[in-house]
């Protein structure tokens, strides 16, 4: 096994809905990542409980379910980077040699994390424009480095609006609303003069008070989602970070390109994102 390669325990788990969960896992002392980074985590299937701890499932039985190798997929940390464990959103793709079994994870089974952290979606990839306009645009799972970005206290210290614009498909899917209605209070209330959150909800299948219903370009497009948060785009003071669904990114980042923004490149520009599945 590689030297960056260790194991860690899982702590706690969350099952938001049929397809869409949450799990804790202990931090190894050394390991450090920014805000907004991921890392690849890999699973043995044929080591967790729920295959090992089936009464009467002979090891034959185990393997024909199970793989036994060691299977690694690239995940967002939510946690902050100063948090004693660390948190993932996962998604249940039916098929998927990963998520198909990580779906079955129980407190105490143990995961292997590759300790090298990856990506540039982080603040500190902008040198222009200056920080003043934060744009968080998430789907999904795609929540999760904005999540760990808002529980850093730089990120309150270096803005003055912060836009968090997270879309789902239904109410239910719309994860973490109690931690993200609280980032305020519990980080912002840290710092002088901190930033102020603006948190715009979006479910699309279903109607919802207070949330918008349509898709993020669209909402751009039409200037919607601008009026909702009261802060124009502005190519000299706007810094925009999309991450989700591929393409929610890609008509998104359109949309914004259309409306006169550009991509960050070597540290200028107001658009910046991941796509690591």
């Amino acid at each position: 096994m590689s030297d960056n390669i260790q194991t860690v325990t899982v702590l706690s788990k969350t099952t938001w809905t049929p397809n869409l969960f949450s799990f804790t896992v202990s931090r190894p002392d050394s390991f450090k990542f920014t805000a907004g980074q991921f890392v690849r985590l890999g699973v043995n299937p044929s080591r967790l409980k729920y295959y090992t701890e089936q009464s009467g499932m002979s090891d034959a039985d185990i393997s024909d379910e199970a793989l036994d190798e060691d299977i690694f997929r690239a995940y967002s940390i939510i946690s902050s980077p100063f948090d004693e464990v660390l948190e993932f959103f996962s998604i249940v793709i039916p098929d998927g040699a990963f998520t198909s079994q990580l779906q079955h994870l129980q407190v105490g089974d143990e995961l292997l994390l590759n300790t090298l952290p990856f990506g540039f979606l982080t603040l500190a990839r902008y040198q222009k424009p200056l920080p003043k306009d934060l744009w968080l645009l998430a789907t999904g799972t795609g929540l999760a480095p904005f999540l760990s970005m808002l529980q850093d206290l730089k990120t309150w210290e270096d803005y003055e609006h912060i836009v968090l614009a997270y879309s789902a498909r239904s109410i239910e899917e719309l994860a973490y609303v109690e931690k993200i209605e609280g980032l305020q209070e519990d980080f912002g209330s840290l710092v002088e003069n901190p930033a102020k959150l603006i948190f715009i909800p979006i479910v699309t299948r279903e109607p919802v008070d207070g949330a918008l219903s349509e898709r993020l370009p669209k909402l751009l497009l039409d200037g919607t989602l601008q009026a909702r948060a009261g802060i124009d785009l502005d190519i000299d003071t706007t810094h925009v970070m999309l991450c989700g669904n591929p393409d929610m990114v890609d008509d998104t980042k359109e949309a914004l390109k259309s409306l006169g923004l550009v991509m960050n490149r070597r540290g200028e520009g107001n658009i910046a994102v991941e796509n690591y599945w």
